[in-house]
C-alpha cells in the first residue's frame, strides 16, 4: 500500500479511542480506527491514488488528499462505498465561492449543509423521507460526519483553534440530506443547478440550523409561501439581513398541496422572492434601532434572485411542516453543486 501517512500502534480498540481523543483527532463521538486496509479499500472504491489531489484550501493553501479523506472517512464509520460523496463534498466546499475558511472560522457557528440528489441515493439507501434532517439513514449520517472530521484533521476547524463559533449548532456533527426524488414530480436540485438529469451529485451550503415552521389550515401555496417567507423575514431581522441561498425542505403533505394547485419548484421561488424582503426601519421593533439612522427606507431581498433559493423535496409524507434553512453569510459565501467523480474545475457553483 503506497501511502504516507504515518503508522501509530494501539494495544486494543479502547486504547485507539482515548489516543485519538487526546490527540483531538475526533469529534467527541467514538471513531473507527482507520486501518490500511479499510483506508485502502476506500481508495479502491473511487480508483484513486492515495497522493490524489482532491483539491487545495484556497486560504492557507493546504493541500486535501485523497488518502487523508479516506482515512477520516474510515474513522467516521463509512463503507468504501460512502467515500465519492466524501470526496464530492470537499470537492464543492474547495470552490472559492464557497469561502471554505471564512464559513469555518466565523463567530457565525455555521455548519456544512450536504445536499445528495441522483442515482446514488438508492445505491446508498439514502431515505430523504421521515426525519430526513435528523438520524434518517446510516449513509447520512456517517457521509455529513466524514465531512466533519476532515475539515477538523485537515484544517484544523476545531473549537477554539480555527473554529471561533460563538455557539455552533448540532449540525456540525452531521448535516447531510437526501432529496425525496422518488415522491417528488419536482426537477431535482441538482437537474435544476447542473442542467442534467439523472446525474448524482451533491450541494454544499454553508448554512444555519434549521428553521421549523408549520401551516396546517390550508392548501394555498400562495399563503404556504406566505409562512415560508415570514420565516425567511424573521431570519433577516434577527440574524443576518443580506441576501444568499436560503434552502426550504418541502415534506410530503405541502408538496401535495403546491402539485395539486400545478405549483412548479420555479413557482415557489418566483413567489418567495417577491415576498422575503424587509426594511432597515424593521430593525428598530427587534432591539436593532441603534443601527438603522437615515436608511430606515432602504429595503434589502432575502435573495439576490428567485433562483438563490434552493427548494428541496425531503420529508415525512404527514404534517404541515416545512423547515427554512438559512446562509451563514449570503454575499460571501455561494452553494456549490458538483457531480460525483467530477475533477476539481467541473463544480458549477
Amino acid at each position: 500500500m503506497d501511502m504516507t501517512s504515518s503508522r501509530i500502534d494501539a494495544v486494543d480498540f479502547a486504547a485507539a479511542q482515548e489516543l485519538y481523543h487526546s490527540r483531538g483527532w475526533t469529534d467527541g463521538l467514538p471513531i473507527v480506527p482507520p486501518t490500511p486496509e479499510l483506508v485502502q479499500a476506500c481508495l479502491d472504491w473511487v480508483l484513486l491514488p492515495s497522493e490524489h489531489l482532491v483539491g487545495i484550501e484556497p486560504v492557507r493553501e493546504r493541500a486535501i488528499t485523497a488518502e487523508k479523506l479516506a482515512i477520516n472517512s474510515v474513522m467516521a464509520g463509512c463503507l468504501p462505498h460512502h467515500f465519492p460523496l466524501v470526496v464530492a463534498s470537499f470537492t464543492a466546499m474547495l470552490h472559492d465561492d464557497f469561502l471554505l475558511h471564512g464559513a469555518t472560522a466565523s463567530t457565525g457557528g455555521c455548519a456544512v449543509l450536504l445536499i445528495i440528489n441522483g442515482p446514488i441515493r438508492g445505491d446508498l439507501e439514502m431515505t430523504g423521507t421521515f426525519n430526513a434532517l435528523g438520524n434518517a439513514d446510516r449513509s447520512s449520517s456517517v457521509i455529513g460526519r466524514a465531512v466533519r472530521l476532515g475539515l477538523i484533521n485537515l484544517l484544523d476547524v476545531r473549537p477554539g483553534e480555527i473554529d471561533r463559533s460563538t455557539l455552533g449548532h448540532p449540525g456540525k456533527f452531521t448535516y447531510c440530506i437526501a432529496e425525496d426524488e422518488e415522491n417528488s414530480c419536482w426537477p431535482s436540485l441538482a437537474e435544476e443547478r447542473l442542467g442534467v438529469s439523472e446525474v448524482s451529485s451533491v450541494t454544499a451550503v454553508a448554512a444555519m440550523a434549521p428553521r421549523q415552521i408549520m401551516n396546517e389550515w390550508t392548501t394555498d401555496p400562495e399563503e404556504i409561501c406566505d409562512t415560508i417567507a415570514a420565516e425567511i423575514r424573521a431570519n433577516q431581522l434577527h440574524y443576518s439581513i443580506w441576501a444568499g441561498n436560503y434552502t426550504v425542505v418541502v415534506p410530503g403533505q405541502l408538496r401535495q398541496h403546491f402539485n395539486d394547485a400545478g405549483w412548479s419548484k420555479a413557482d415557489i421561488r418566483n413567489y418567495v422572492f417577491q415576498q422575503a424582503r424587509v426594511k432597515r426601519g424593521e430593525w428598530a421593533g427587534v432591539g436593532k434601532g441603534s443601527v438603522v439612522k437615515d436608511r430606515a427606507d432602504r429595503e434589502y431581498l432575502a435573495m439576490e434572485s428567485p433562483d438563490d433559493l434552493l427548494v428541496v423535496a425531503a420529508g415525512g409524507p404527514a404534517g404541515g411542516f416545512a423547515q427554512i434553512i438559512p446562509p451563514w453569510l449570503g454575499t460571501k459565501s455561494r452553494a456549490s453543486t458538483v457531480a460525483v467523480g467530477a475533477c476539481v474545475d467541473c463544480e458549477v457553483p
